[in-house]
C-alpha cells in the first residue's frame, strides 16, 4: 500500500505565503494536528516512511509515526522551489507566476522558479525506485511531504491531467491511501 500525506501547518500556510524550499518550521497548530492524525491512524502499520528533508515534513513524520517506524528522508521530496518568490502571498505574483496556480499546463517558472517538469521528473524518479518497488512487494510505505510535491505524486498515480494539478492538493496532514 502507499500512503501520502501533507506536513502540518507552519505560520507562512496560515499567511497564505509560498514556502518552498525555505525551511519554514512546524507550528503548534501542526504539531497538534499531527498529533491528532497519529491517533486517528495508530491502526495502520507502516512498514517504511520516506519524506522531504525539510524540517516541517520530517516533524510532522516524526510525530505521526511516533518512533514506530524510522523516517528516511529523500531530497527528491522537497517542496516545488519557488526561487525569489518564496515567502510571498499569491496576490503578491507577477501574471507570469499567477499561472502556475491559474492554468498549471501553461505555466513558464520565472525568478528561479521550478518547472513543473522538473517536479514531475525527480518525484517520478522516487516513485520508481522506492516507493512502488516496496509497495508493489506487499509494504505499507507512508510519503510526507508538501502541497505541491505530494500533488505531482498524487497526479501521476491518479492520471490527473496537468490542468487539474491543483486539484490533487490535499490539506495539511491529511492521508491519502494513493494504491
Amino acid at each position: 500500500m502507499l500512503y501520502i500525506m501533507r506536513h502540518g501547518k507552519t505560520k507562512w500556510n496560515e499567511q497564505r505565503r509560498l514556502q518552498g524550499q525555505t525551511d519554514i518550521p512546524l507550528g503548534d497548530e501542526g504539531r497538534r494536528a499531527a498529533e491528532e492524525a497519529a491517533k486517528k491512524y495508530a491502526d495502520i502499520p507502516f512498514d517504511a516512511c520516506y519524506c522531504s528533508p525539510l524540517s516541517r515534513a520530517e516533524e510532522t513524520a516524526r510525530i505521526f509515526l511516533g518512533g514506530r517506524t524510522p523516517v528516511i528522508c529523500d531530497a527528491r521530496l522537497a517542496e516545488m522551489g519557488f526561487g525569489i518568490y518564496e515567502g510571498c502571498r499569491a496576490d503578491e505574483l507577477p501574471p507570469r507566476m499567477q499561472t502556475l496556480f491559474e492554468s498549471p499546463q501553461n505555466y513558464l517558472p520565472d525568478g528561479g522558479a521550478e518547472s513543473l517538469e522538473s517536479l514531475f521528473l525527480r518525484t517520478g524518479e522516487f516513485m520508481e525506485e522506492i516507493a512502488l518497488p516496496l509497495s508493489n512487494s506487499g509494504k505499507s510505505v507512508l510519503v510526507v511531504g508538501h502541497g505541491a510535491m505530494n500533488a505531482a505524486i498524487i497526479c501521476r498515480i491518479k492520471g490527473i491531467p496537468l490542468c487539474d494539478f491543483w486539484q490533487a492538493l490535499t490539506e495539511n496532514t491529511a492521508l491519502v491511501r494513493l494504491l
